[in-house]
């Protein structure tokens, strides 16, 4: 039976609109044409640390090493040393792509010897300046250890190495009949290890949880060429410390994390989608608490973002959204393994949701396997990836407004939104947009302001204000993006000093020479 909100019909679907997805839910579309950014040395003001300088007798050793896998060329290194969204720079001159646990551990170990700091790179989709070059680091890339080791179709644990991208992992899983457990907007591009190593959060974790429970085993090469082999593939294993966990979040600051092992759950038999607008945050609230006691346990994304988002997609990107003229929005997902079961469920929230005024308009996208033409099958993929699109291709929108200051802020849900009326009120008309989105069923805010261009007045204006404005409600100043290069300097504010001392002499045990990743993750001095 249809449910209280408008449901999406099965018409033919022309090939030409389906090839035209906007490049398919998960591709990292490219962010504004090239600009000249300006290195990260300038803009900031930081001062290269007493590192060797690589000379030609380093590149022939590479060479020899690894023939046909050296990159010198200063074109061919451009986009490597530039972040996704185009606000840091460095200036590396040699990037190096090891195929092997055995080549990083050759290339580490040489470096070590000779003082030479290396950057590791997965995708580079990093939005807090952790992926790219500060100055003139090696960059060590994994884009050639890309290879599925194993596969267990009883347990759900795959085994691969660091390099193999988020969203070829989730094919190869898919047809097994399981899934990855996070699930990104940069899933096109980003690797595996690049998510071990920042422990990216994204739409799954309300339903699967964090990379530190569902990673289970990890293979690390050190500072100094030696390689931590704790790629476990067992869910329970109390054999002393949790090494693991050292490096899950850890920037590739202790370490390069060279393959994963990863627990994956079932694929649902049956997913639905609910696109819904509501007129204040508290009636966004207010429907999440409703959502989850009706939905339970098939509940699994509560994605909100506000108009002004909703402006940004539709204006820079011509996507087109089903609802329309809400001062917020709500993309709830529901996965289960019984269509009609989880139908009849999000049918009598929706209808909860609407008598009660929780929800003005609303569409629905579901999953019915009962209906076996396949123009239906096309339709249902059209539709839910027209949803997600809307969500997932925020941040892409905002490259297109200008200059973009970002904070990925963890928060107690009821003040989520508070933080961004206060720095709109805060900013005034210095700032282009300020607009907010993010995971609310983890308490994970996505905080985005956009100028016209890069202003160091106006970065004053908004740090610390927007730390110290987490910190009085007890929030994290990084949820799930990291510290990387720009937020390093404001750990104190969610941890205290006793912890960032911890982090420092775990550090100095790993990493003597200060080799992995520097001038990130922890503040400058350590």
């Amino acid at each position: 039976a249809p449910g209280p909100l408008q449901r999406r019909k099965a018409p033919a679907v022309p090939t030409a609109v389906v090839s035209g997805l906007w490049g398919g839910r998960g591709l990292h579309a490219a962010p504004c044409p090239c600009r000249e950014v300006v290195l990260t040395a300038e803009r900031y003001g930081v001062r290269r640390l007493p590192f060797s300088r690589l000379s030609r007798r380093d590149v022939a050793f590479f060479e020899r090493l690894m023939p046909g896998r050296v990159v010198t060329n200063p074109e061919e290194l451009k986009p490597f040393n530039v972040d996704w969204l185009q606000s840091v720079r460095g200036c590396s001159k040699l990037m190096l792509k090891p195929q092997t646990t055995a080549e990083v551990s050759q290339v580490l170990r040489y470096c070590y010897e000779r003082n030479l700091a290396v950057n590791p790179q997965g995708g580079n989709t990093g939005l807090v300046g952790g992926s790219v070059p500060v100055f003139d680091e090696i960059i060590l890339s994994t884009a050639l250890m890309s290879r599925i080791i194993s596969f267990d179709k009883v347990s759900g644990i795959l085994v691969c190495q660091a390099g193999c991208v988020l969203e070829k992992l989730s094919e190869y899983v898919e047809e097994q009949g399981f899934v990855m457990p996070l699930d990104l907007g940069a899933k096109g591009s980003c690797h595996i290890g690049g998510n071990v190593a920042t422990n990216a959060g994204g739409l799954r974790l309300l339903r699967y949880g964090s990379l530190r429970g569902t990673v289970l085993g990890l293979e690390v090469v050190l500072a100094d060429g030696s390689a931590l082999d704790c790629l476990a593939s067992l869910r329970k294993d109390n054999t002393g410390y949790d090494l693991k966990q050292l490096f899950i979040g850890s920037e590739g600051t202790l370490g390069v994390i060279t393959a994963v092992s990863i627990l994956c759950p079932q694929k649902p038999r049956a997913v639905n989608l609910a696109f819904l607008g509501c007129q204040s945050f508290a009636k966004v609230l207010e429907t999440f608490t409703t959502c989850r006691a009706m939905l339970g346990e098939i509940l699994s994304a509560y994605e909100f973002m506000d108009g002004k988002c909703m402006e940004l997609v539709e204006g820079h990107l011509k996507l087109s959204s089903p609802v329309t003229d809400s001062p917020f929005y709500v993309l709830i997902e529901t996965s289960g393994s019984n269509s009609t079961h989880d139908e009849e469920k999000l049918n009598n929230f929706l209808e909860q949701a609407m008598t009660s005024g929780l929800v003005t308009d609303g569409t629905v996208a579901t999953d019915d396997k009962k209906i076996k033409a396949s123009t239906w099958f096309i339709w249902v993929s059209f539709i839910h990836q027209t949803l997600w699109s809307l969500r997932e291709r925020i941040t892409e929108a905002l490259t297109h407004d200008g200059y973009v200051y970002k904070y990925d802020i963890s928060l107690p849900v009821g003040k989520l939104y508070d933080l961004v009326t206060d720095t709109r009120a805060r900013l005034g008309r210095s700032a282009k947009n300020v607009v907010g989105y993010g995971h609310l069923g983890d308490g994970n805010l996505h905080l985005n302001i956009t100028a016209e261009s890069y202003s160091h007045s106006l970065l004053d204006a908004i740090e610390p204000f927007v730390y110290e404005w987490t910190a009085r409600y007890n929030g994290s100043i990084s949820a799930e993006h990291g510290l990387g290069f720009k937020k390093k300097q404001f750990i104190r504010y969610s941890k205290p000093d006793e912890a960032v001392r911890l982090m420092q002499r775990f550090k100095a045990m790993l990493d003597p020479k200060g080799i992995l990743n520097p001038y990130k993750t922890l503040p400058a001095g350590s």
